[in-house]
């Protein structure tokens, strides 16, 4: 193989994210502790935005037109059921109260920060099988903007 080939095959392969180092995490009711959720298996981040029809009678062509609407986005996360761990024990004082939670998607490998924002617990059904793990899935759907952390210069705090 030549040189050029290995370098431009290894600089895609070098940029690719593999989906086991992505991480949901809470932050606990006093702000200071970020707990990774235990046991994750899969993270899914939704990212919509509304449409708006606006056809009107002397549209031509007899094709619809829209414009774009509100943005909104949510998080779906499931995985192996860690009753006792302090992350679930957060989640179900989440889901038991009615106020949002702030979360942050890091990737754990590259130590990065990936996305933050305010969600509400939407759901949190517990699933168990005869045959197979305890396991749980969370929706959390956000309430204003999910930043990406990625692209915002976080001044420390001195």
């Amino acid at each position: 193989m030549s040189q050029e080939l290995y370098t431009e095959l290894s600089g895609k392969l070098n940029k690719a994210i593999a989906g086991k180092d992505i991480l949901l995490s809470l932050w606990d009711k006093t702000g200071l502790n970020l707990l990774a959720v235990a046991g994750q298996q899969g993270l899914t981040i939704n990212r919509d935005k509304d449409t708006i029809e606006v056809t009107s009678k002397d549209t031509l062509g007899g094709w619809k037109e829209n414009i774009v609407g509100m943005k909104s986005w949510s998080i779906d996360n499931d995985g192996v059921y860690v009753r006792d761990h302090e992350s679930h024990k957060l989640l179900k004082s989440v889901f038991d109260g009615d106020e949002p939670i702030l979360i942050k998607v890091t990737n754990q490998k590259e130590k990065t920060e990936m996305f933050g924002g305010l969600a509400l617990l939407t759901s949190y059904p517990i699933e168990a099988p005869y045959d197979d793990a305890v396991t749980y899935t969370i929706s959390l759907t956000g309430t204003g903007a999910l930043v990406d952390l990625e692209d915002v210069a976080i001044t420390p705090q001195v």
